[in-house]
């Protein structure tokens, strides 16, 4: 943090990671370590895959796991939307009935 605080200016509109080559869950609790750190930014992923990824499995493009996929895809927005406020936790990661 030390770092971009010395680097970057405050007016800067936000900070954006990518999340290659992290689990869903990996990206998601780094995403909530960095958001505990503050700052005058937004701090987030840019998280194509890290989002979607388990989603896509559920689904599998069969029609009939439309709904199941959509949860898990609900899941993981919520789980990120924790961790942009800095408020997820492991515990959260239930598996998502479908």
């Amino acid at each position: 943090m030390n770092t971009f605080l010395g680097v970057v200016p405050a007016a800067v509109p936000g900070i954006v990671f990518l999340s290659g080559g992290q689990s869903e869950v990996e990206a998601t609790a780094n995403l909530n370590a960095i958001n505990q750190l503050g700052g005058p930014w937004p701090l987030s992923f840019s998280y194509g895959r890290a989002l979607q990824a388990s989603a896509l499995q559920a689904w599998g493009g069969d029609t009939a796991s439309t709904e199941a996929a959509q949860a898990v895809f609900v899941h993981r927005a919520r789980m990120n939307a924790l961790a942009v406020a800095g408020e997820w936790n492991a515990e959260m990661e239930q598996p998502v009935a479908a």
